[in-house]
């Protein structure tokens, strides 16, 4: 019976690791034990940091949002009560976008959440 050897199957499997580890620096790179960490680690925070990645931009977005506010006159809680109240649907993510890029119209949105949060 002819021998069976697992080296064409180890070694793409060796290949594939390495190859993920491309930029990784030091041993990391090319040791296949040292790649296998290194690369089990990268994927892991590489998924954690997807979700964290959404968390800092709204965080980013709200702190846009509240300096833009304050410029105008009200506090972001107020402005994003009166936006509701007003019946105003827009996210934070426009809302941080206009009060950089387009502060006459950031400016006509707190002046609505104004009117609505008195009325």
């Amino acid at each position: 019976m002819v021998r069976v050897t697992v080296s064409p199957s180890s070694r793409r499997r060796r290949k594939r690791i390495l190859k993920q580890t491309k930029g990784f620096f030091g041993d990391r790179k090319n040791h296949i034990r040292q790649s296998r960490n290194a690369v089990m680690s990268a994927l892991s925070f590489n998924y954690s940091h997807r979700k964290l990645r959404k968390r800092d931009f709204r965080s980013l977005w709200i702190m846009r949002i509240g300096v833009a506010a304050k410029i105008h006159g009200i506090s972001y809680s107020r402005l994003i009560n009166g936006l509701k109240r007003g019946g105003m649907e827009i996210n934070r993510k426009m809302l941080a976008e206009m009060a950089i890029r387009d502060p006459t119209g950031f400016k006509v949105l707190a002046e609505k959440a104004k009117i609505a949060l008195v009325a």
